[in-house]
């Protein structure tokens, strides 16, 4: 397993409040297994979509949904969680940085909540992640504008991801 988000998830369990209090919500067993086929190099489609679909439920729950955004503002947790989740893009730097400095702002976290706070919007970003995975760009481009067309949350979200180049190292080729 990478050694930041290594780091971040025994930060983020050895907290008792934020263990205890999804030890009845989550299968523990299941979200190690799916973290150690995750880390493998060769994993396949469907240990990525088990991930999301993990993921997509913990993110229904308020409870849990709530743990991770809070766990989020610790220095401690996010910061090796994104060392991890821009590690596989080492090549781009602009990204990287893009990515890192929308992480550490604060005003961008709170756009995050605002987001994640929507039921139709949660509904709407499943979709899109699943038409993604599903290689369907044009079911993405709908609901991309969707989003941004009936909710100014994402369109704030969208603003302040643009403030630190996010959007503009997204559109950058390779």
């Amino acid at each position: 397993m990478n050694r930041d988000l290594a780091r971040g998830l025994t930060v983020a369990w050895a907290l008792p409040e934020f263990r205890d209090g999804l030890r009845h919500l989550v299968d523990l067993d299941e979200v190690t297994v799916l973290l150690a086929a995750l880390s493998l190099p060769d994993r396949d489609r469907e240990v990525e979509r088990s991930l999301l679909g993990l993921l997509r439920s913990g993110l229904e729950t308020t409870e849990v949904r709530e743990a991770v955004l809070l766990l989020l503002e610790r220095d401690t947790v996010r910061r090796p969680l994104v060392a991890a989740a821009v590690e596989p893009i080492a090549d781009r730097p602009g990204r990287v940085t893009a990515v890192t400095s929308a992480a550490e702002d604060p005003a961008v976290r709170r756009e995050v909540r605002a987001v994640l706070d929507s039921a139709d919007v949660r509904e709407l970003i499943w979709r899109a992640v699943d038409d993604q995975v599903s290689d369907n760009g044009f079911g993405l481009i709908r609901r991309a504008a969707v989003l941004f067309v009936r909710h100014p949350s994402a369109r704030r979200l969208a603003w302040a991801l643009r403030r630190h180049g996010v959007l503009r190292e997204l559109r950058r080729r390779a």
